[in-house]
């Protein structure tokens, strides 16, 4: 996995932030656990001690998964990107042609997807389907659960 990963500033930020919280805050935690744990004497039957070994592995594999992102990034000013089209950044509202529905996603990078606000990230096989469509294209979109039709109702830049 050596491919660039777009983000903006904030994003990139707010992945830093959270490498800090876990390696600062959250991993000391778990040695005190496992110190703990370790006193209590006889480490083949202490539950707690492996239990505080695994949530260890679990929180560094989190942490090197999130330092991979941040050495793969790729900051992008979404001001620097050509206007009218759909592109990294931008709101774009379409309407379901098979259901009729209307909805709205925001493409953003890693760090600031949040599905439930409909901030998907630009890499997923949903945004690729509507980079580079302007108001008024049609896009079908292959996802895991078939073929999603769409049409571009609007572009909005964020501020």
């Amino acid at each position: 996995m050596s491919e660039r990963m777009p983000m903006t500033r904030t994003g990139y930020d707010k992945i830093k932030a959270e490498i800090y919280d876990l390696e600062n805050e959250q991993m000391p935690l778990i040695e005190k656990r496992i110190a703990t744990a370790r006193a209590e004497g006889d480490l083949s039957e202490n539950a707690e001690y492996h239990g505080a070994r695994e949530s260890q592995g679990m929180l560094q594999a989190k942490i090197n998964l999130l330092k991979d992102k941040l050495s793969r990034a790729d900051i992008i000013d979404p001001a620097t990107l050509p206007k009218g089209q759909v592109v990294f950044g931008v709101t774009v509202k379409v309407k379901d042609l098979d259901f009729g529905d209307v909805e709205e996603f925001t493409l953003v990078g890693a760090g600031e997807e949040d599905y439930d606000a409909g901030k998907i990230l630009v890499t997923s096989p949903l945004a690729q389907g509507l980079i580079g469509k302007k108001v008024g294209d049609k896009a079908e979109i292959e996802v895991p659960a078939g073929t999603n039709r769409f049409e571009i109702l609007a572009i909005r830049v964020e501020d």
